[in-house]
């Protein structure tokens, strides 16, 4: 299974690489105002991915902080220390600690 996850990833990495090998000719990104950037094009695709996922993942950090907020407010409370363990005579003539069992 190891080697399965190993060749799918060599297979991405060669074909991102074959991606930016044929994608390196000039483009000009044209922004506001008349300002323009050249850069290769693989770069102005990685540019792009890159704002995409960061946009992506600003855009869901309220909720993951909401959903932490009521995942504390709904956690039971922490334990209470238990009694101590009893200790049981066991088969091979030494006590074991046998913890107790609770809500059985």
């Amino acid at each position: 299974m190891r080697a399965l996850a190993w060749l799918v990833r060599a297979f991405i990495f060669f074909a991102l690489f074959a991606f930016a090998l044929n994608n390196q000719q000039a483009v000009a990104v044209r922004w506001f105002f008349g300002f323009e950037w050249h850069a290769p094009m693989v770069i102005v695709v990685l540019a792009a991915f890159a704002a995409g996922c960061t946009i992506g993942v600003l855009a869901m950090v309220p909720s993951w902080w909401r959903q932490r907020r009521v995942a504390k407010l709904a956690a039971p409370p922490p334990m209470q220390p238990s009694a101590p363990s009893t200790l049981v005579p066991s088969a091979f003539g030494a006590e074991a600690a046998v913890p107790p069992r609770e809500g059985l």
